[in-house]
């Protein structure tokens, strides 16, 4: 079946630089938010095939999936200068996930079993996007702790480098992270399916 899911990221890294006083938070601006495509189908076939025909199409494969994470990492970077040397003063990171899910419009309507198939498999999809969200929020953070523990410099000019390839070197580990887990989660989708519906059959005392 046409059941691998993708996270997209559509902008990385976009840093607003500034030399104003110091600003602290606790913890990046974290913003996520969900919108839905609709299929129809009363078959497991139907499904699969409204899936590939209707999925949003990511910008890593170029292909339609039956779900996405879209991130989006922003922020601010402020300097100060004392002594003669440059110093993050603060730094505040932003981070949007937007999860684009499927519905379908004929659950009412069909066989108890196929609906049964299609609880199981949509609750796998939300469960695998709301990862990506949480594999980005931890790097959000990752990336705003890294960014206020560099050390001082000898010239804003300097540390702004240092801010940039700081900020490269997490959103590239981002990347390789979030990729890994789609890998895992496309070798153990058969398996983890079989679970899912074991679960559900005997749920429903079957």
């Amino acid at each position: 079946m046409f059941l691998m899911c993708r996270f997209r990221r559509i902008v990385g890294g976009a840093l607003f630089l500034s030399m104003i006083p110091a600003i602290t938070h606790a913890d990046p601006l974290i913003n996520k938010t969900y919108s839905y495509f609709r299929i129809g189908g009363r078959t497991a076939e139907d499904l699969d095939k409204e899936l590939e025909k209707r999925g949003p199409v990511t910008r890593t494969t170029g292909h339609r999936h039956p779900g996405a994470t879209e991130i989006k990492f922003g922020g601010e970077v402020t300097y100060v200068e004392r002594e003669g040397r440059c110093a993050v003063g603060g730094a505040k990171i932003t981070l949007r996930t937007h999860l684009i899910l499927p519905r379908w419009n004929n659950r009412r309507r069909a066989e108890k079993d196929l609906v049964m198939i299609w609880d199981a498999l949509s609750a796998d999809i939300k469960r695998h996007e709301e990862r990506h969200a949480e594999i980005a929020r931890n790097y959000a953070r990752t990336l705003e702790r890294d960014l206020k523990r560099l050390p001082t410099s000898r010239s804003c000019q300097a540390l702004e480098k240092q801010v940039a390839e700081t900020t490269r070197r997490v959103l590239e580990a981002h990347d390789r992270d979030q990729l890994r887990f789609d890998q895992v989660e496309s070798k153990n989708f058969d398996a983890r399916m079989m679970r899912l519906l074991k679960y559900r059959m005997q749920q429903n005392g079957r």
